[in-house]
């Protein structure tokens, strides 16, 4: 029984590194057609962003094409994404509650080969799950609600929570 435990567990090893193997080259295998990025008027809750309402359609969907270059197939899945909310506030807003830093919107894959190959959910990024993208060294609490700084991360928040999606 003592030399079955060995060949068990390598068995067991062997199995779940197959699996993630497995996983990670189906979500390579995930290519996209096109990315297509649309927002309204009625999604700006306030001015600071409102200042990027001409490029945010524009700038995100650069964001996901940078994130994707390397995936493109004119068969792959088309992925859409309709902004339903988009505001930027400073840190004391945040910090009394006045105020919540955040892109919200729906995004859809579809497949125009394979029906059953789609998803859609409401995706949201904030000042928290921002942060890791704002350049080294900078201070939320210093940051101004229109700064670019911030709202360059928004975009990037947003684009990789969709590519992470992408690849599950």
């Amino acid at each position: 029984m003592s030399r079955l435990l060995p060949v068990r567990l390598l068995t067991v090893a062997t199995l779940i590194v197959a699996t993630f193997s497995t996983a990670a080259v189906a979500s390579d295998d995930r290519k996209v057609s096109a990315i297509d990025v649309q927002i309204d008027l009625a999604a700006l809750s306030n001015a600071a962003a409102a200042k990027h309402y001409a490029t945010i359609e524009a700038d995100l969907e650069n964001a996901l094409t940078s994130r994707l270059v390397d995936r493109t197939d004119k068969d792959g899945l088309k992925i859409t994404v309709d902004l339903s909310e988009f505001e930027l506030s400073n840190s004391w807003k945040e910090a009394m509650n006045l105020a919540d830093t955040r892109l919200v919107g729906i995004v859809s894959f579809t497949d125009a080969k394979n029906n059953s190959n789609f998803d859609n959910w409401q995706q949201t990024v904030d000042v928290n799950s921002t942060a890791k993208f704002l350049p080294e060294g900078t201070e939320l609490s210093k940051l101004k609600p229109d700064s670019d700084v911030y709202y360059k991360a928004m975009i990037a928040s947003f684009a990789d929570a969709v590519v992470q999606r992408l690849d599950q």
